[in-house]
């Protein structure tokens, strides 16, 4: 029989520091060699919300470009994602050590800082992309699009497309009850955005379970429920920054993946001038789970 090629991987929690809680992530520590439909393909076996494939390249393109990383869904290549950013990152920093790693993504090069917390964990955050405000969306319009009732729609808040190199839009709700209720027909929600700027939607509450914490979220798509999305995270920040949810530079906290069972909490923080939001970060803690090859 032919000889196997093998890949390593490890699957990683990120955005928490307990195993079996957070966003699931698989990263394949070298994938020189593979085709982009392989790593389409193994995004497809593992089934998780994202996969990554890190591209070793020699000191010099590395010191200036980031070390070359590329996601993908179970469907799609994608130019970023925040969850998957991180926990890449996380485990760079593992293998290479310091403070600072950065990955160079189809989105740019995105720089990950890391230190120690006050319980001796290790914590990475991500500076984003500054934020790009799109579409503001009449609660109507989304109320009949997502068949969610006008009266769940927090109206104090914006309803607003944000990117930081993904678009979402920005949906505020008015309490708990309203988001454990939440169903919407995604079919005639995707009808709705396809004509705007935005594919995905970002659902959001001031009220939350833990103390302490900022916003409540959930990130429905794909026929499931995404456990923490920190590419929409990113956004929040820059609308919650923006429309004085969180201040300028304050460190806020946004829980997510409650509902599934999947705490994950997201650190997040960003800079006010005037009208212009910029710095933002993004950040949390990441657990290691499982090792494996791929054989090919």
């Amino acid at each position: 029989m032919p000889t196997s090629r093998e890949y390593p991987f490890v699957k990683l929690d990120v955005f928490t520091s307990r195993p079996l809680e957070g966003n699931q992530l698989a990263v394949f520590t070298d994938a020189r060699g593979l085709s982009d439909s392989e790593m389409q393909l193994l995004a497809k076996e593992m089934n998780l919300s994202e996969t990554t494939f890190i591209l070793p390249g020699d000191d010099a393109v590395e010191s200036e470009r980031g070390v070359r990383v590329r996601i993908f869904t179970v469907e799609e290549e994608l130019p970023f994602a925040g969850h998957p950013t991180l926990g890449t990152a996380f485990r760079l920093q593992r293998q290479r050590g310091g403070e600072l790693i950065e990955l160079d993504l189809n989105v740019g090069k995105i720089p990950v800082r890391f230190q120690t917390d006050e319980n001796g964990l290790l914590v990475g955050e991500m500076t984003q992309r500054d934020p790009e405000f799109g579409t503001h969306h009449a609660a109507e319009d989304i109320a009949r699009a997502t068949g969610v009732p006008i009266e769940a729609i927090d109206q104090s808040l914006p309803i607003e497309t944000v990117s930081t190199g993904m678009p979402f839009v920005m949906i505020p709700l008015k309490d708990l009850q309203a988001m454990r209720d939440l169903r919407f027909d995604q079919r005639t929600a995707a009808e709705y955005l396809a004509k705007t700027e935005t594919k995905f939607v970002y659902w959001v509450t001031r009220e939350t379970v833990t103390p302490g914490a900022t916003l409540h979220a959930r990130m429905l798509f794909y026929n499931g429920e995404d456990p923490a999305t920190g590419s929409a995270a990113g956004c929040c920040t820059a609308w919650a920054v923006r429309n004085g949810v969180l201040a300028s530079d304050v460190q806020g906290l946004i829980e997510q993946g409650i509902e599934m069972r999947r705490p994950s909490f997201i650190r997040i923080r960003a800079t006010r001038s005037g009208e212009s939001v910029t710095n933002i970060r993004v950040g949390g803690h990441v657990v290691e789970v499982m090792r494996g090859v791929a054989l090919l």
